[in-house]
């Protein structure tokens, strides 16, 4: 005997493998699709516009549940308060100052970029990160999958542990597409190419070197430091102390943080996150 809960069959509810599920031990998880079976709680917390109320919207199978979401946003703005951290951690990530916070919806639509549910930045003021200094790992992995809104004559900030020249980074070089990753002031340039594209941007240090890995290939390698960053937060579409106009300016859709290296996992990671937002 089948059986079903809710309505659905209980085989089919095991059938979801998550990201997480496949690779564990993540530190921290934010996305607008579902990254681990046993998560249970809702993927952010919106606040809409026309009068500042906030609820939690959850997921509709595997997906941010966009119908949950133009519900509660009929006919205004949506901004996203918090980021729900789905690595079990409970690192979520947050914005509690209103003209700071991520756009998700506009006139009551979700905001997508290739049919995906996406957080616009705007290059000035919108960012979210984590608190209580939690991460000083040697080694690292951060994950994002994002697009800018057009290419500036400034660098721009992307997914940060701490401060660039101390800490962990992915960003923009000024006037290019190309991600620029930083490992301890230790800095080198990937991709090249000037058109704004969607990405999937992948570095990791495994103690003796940073790599960056974008869009299914491997682009650079450097000898990194090897120090810790003495206890960072996460920031998505800022740093610690950007300069003026270094946020990101361009949508977000998911960012992850191991706290080793995922070297020996990079295919596998870099195809289940193609597999889902068709990037590549």
């Amino acid at each position: 005997m089948i059986l079903s809960t809710h309505g659905i069959v209980g085989s089919q509810i095991q059938s979801f493998v998550g990201l997480l599920d496949t690779y564990p031990n993540a530190a921290a998880a934010y996305s607008v699709r579902k990254l681990r079976i046993a998560y249970t709680g809702s993927a952010i917390r919106v606040r809409r516009s026309s009068d500042n109320t906030e609820q939690d919207i959850g997921f509709s199978g595997a997906n941010l549940d966009t119908s949950a979401l133009t519900t509660f946003c009929s006919g205004t703005n949506g901004f996203v308060t918090t980021w729900y951290d789905q690595s079990g951690n409970g690192y979520n990530a947050t914005q509690t100052t209103a003209a700071n916070q991520p756009q998700i919806v506009s006139s009551g639509s979700v905001l997508t970029t290739n049919g995906k549910p996406s957080a616009l930045f705007d290059g000035v003021n919108f960012w979210m990160a984590t608190t209580g200094t939690p991460f000083n790992q040697t080694e690292s992995t951060l994950i994002a999958v994002s697009k800018q809104t057009a290419t500036t004559s400034q660098y721009k900030r992307l997914f940060c542990i701490g401060r660039y020249s101390s800490g962990r980074y992915l960003g923009t070089q000024p006037a290019l597409d190309d991600m620029l990753a930083i490992f301890n002031n230790t800095t080198f340039t990937c991709f090249g190419g000037v058109s704004v594209s969607q990405n999937l941007s992948i570095m990791y240090n495994n103690g003796s070197n940073g790599v960056l890995w974008q869009n299914g290939s491997q682009i650079n390698t450097v000898t990194a430091s090897n120090a810790t960053y003495g206890n960072q937060n996460l920031y998505i579409g800022t740093d610690v102390s950007p300069l003026p106009g270094e946020n990101w300016n361009g949508i977000g859709q998911e960012f992850i943080y191991y706290p080793t290296s995922q070297s020996s996992n990079l295919s596998g990671i870099g195809t289940n996150i193609n597999s889902y937002y068709a990037i590549y």
